[in-house]
Parts: C-alpha cells; structure tokens; sequence
C-alpha cells in the first residue's frame, strides 16, 4: 500500500460477546480484501481494539464487512477518527 494514499486513522472498540469467537482472526482474513494497513487486539477489559489507517472509503468498507460478519457478537462500537500515523506495514493482530 502507497502510504501517501493514507487519508484517515480510526480507533474502533467493540464490545459484547467480542473475546473468544474468533473476532480477530476474523478481523484479519476481512481486511485481506482492503487496502489497510493497522492492528487489531483484544484488550483486558474484554473489548477489542481495532486500528486502521487507510482511505476514507476503504475503511468504511473494511469495517462495515466486520460489523456485518461479527454482528452477532458486538453490542456496541466506539469509533474515533483521526490523522494517520503511518505506523503499519501490513494489517496484523497484535499481541
């Protein structure tokens, strides 16, 4: 991915029933199909945190397919945009 291509962050927190089914792993095959780049991990909370950077459009897509594959298991969502950082290479879960 062109990193000057990168026009937005979003920060998403899910919550529900999100640890444990897969989400992440999930997260991951999706964003496969997206020109993202960013992270996703599950927080001790028992939330997961999403970061991606990307365009605007790619990132409503990339995170629209999540909410459509995972709906059963999110009850609520929590998004914050911002500049992009350009910290990623790829997408990944995070450890």
């Amino acid at each position: 991915m062109n990193k000057a291509n990168l026009d937005e962050r979003q920060t998403v927190l899910f919550s529900g029933r999100v640890q444990g089914v897969g989400f992440r792993f999930t997260t991951q095959s999706i964003a496969r199909d997206y020109a993202i780049t960013g992270t996703v991990k599950n927080l001790p909370d028992g939330r997961v945190e999403l970061i991606v950077e990307g365009k605007q459009t790619e990132i409503r897509q990339f995170v629209g397919m999540i909410e459509q594959r995972m709906k059963n298991h999110i009850s609520h969502q929590q998004t914050t945009t911002s500049t992009p950082e350009n910290q990623f290479a790829d997408f990944s879960i995070a450890r």
